[in-house]
C-alpha cells in the first residue's frame, strides 16, 4: 500500500507538495542576554506547533522588562529556510527578538540605530547570529532570499531579520 501511495504522490504534483509539508521544522537558539537555551519543534506535518510556539514566544520575550508577546511564526520558517538554504544546524544566537514599547523607546533614546516603530515591538523581527556562519555569508543568504527586512550590523556582529516588507540596510 505504502508504494501505491508513493506512486500516487509522484504522478501527482499537488499531493507530492502535501507530502512534503509533512514531518517536522526545528530550530536551535541560545539567547545571548540570558543564556536560555531551547531547542524546539515549531511546524508538524503541516502546521504550525502550538506547544513549540509557546516555548518561542517565551525565549523571546523582552529580556529587560519579562513581557512575552507572539511572535510571528514565519520569522520561524524564515529562520528555517535561511538554516536550509546555508547547510546548516548551527545554534541561531538572539540578540534581541520582542522588545515591548517601552524597552524600545528606552533603545530608541540611546541608539539612532532603533526605529521608533520597530518591527521587533509587533513580534515580526529578531537580531540574531549564526553559529559557525559568518555575518556576511548569512546576509547575503537571507538577502537572497527576498523575504522581509535584512540590516547588516557587522560592527555589533549581528543581523538584523524581519518579516515586513522587503529591504536593506547597513548599520
Amino acid at each position: 500500500m505504502a508504494g501505491v501511495a508513493s506512486l500516487c504522490t509522484l504522478s501527482n504534483p499537488a499531493l507530492a507538495m502535501v507530502a512534503k509539508a509533512k514531518g517536522t521544522k526545528s530550530l536551535s537558539f541560545r539567547h545571548l542576554h540570558t543564556d536560555e537555551k531551547l531547542q524546539v519543534v515549531f511546524w508538524k506535518d503541516g502546521v504550525y506547533d502550538r506547544a513549540g510556539l509557546a516555548k518561542l514566544n517565551h525565549l523571546l520575550r523582552d529580556f529587560r522588562t519579562g513581557d512575552v508577546y507572539p511572535i510571528n511564526p514565519n520569522l520561524f520558517s524564515l529562520l528555517h529556510d535561511i538554516r536550509r538554504k546555508l547547510g546548516s544546524d548551527g545554534t541561531i544566537e538572539i540578540i534581541s527578538a520582542y522588545r515591548s514599547p517601552a524597552t524600545n523607546s528606552m533603545l530608541a533614546r540611546l541608539s539612532d540605530g532603533v526605529a521608533n516603530n520597530s518591527l521587533h515591538m509587533q513580534g515580526k523581527a529578531i537580531d540574531i547570529r549564526l553559529e559557525g556562519t559568518s555575518l556576511s555569508k548569512l546576509q547575503r543568504t537571507a538577502l537572497a532570499l527576498g523575504h522581509g527586512g535584512v540590516g547588516y550590523y557587522p560592527s555589533s556582529q549581528f543581523v538584523h531579520l524581519d518579516v515586513g516588507r522587503v529591504r536593506r540596510w547597513q548599520g
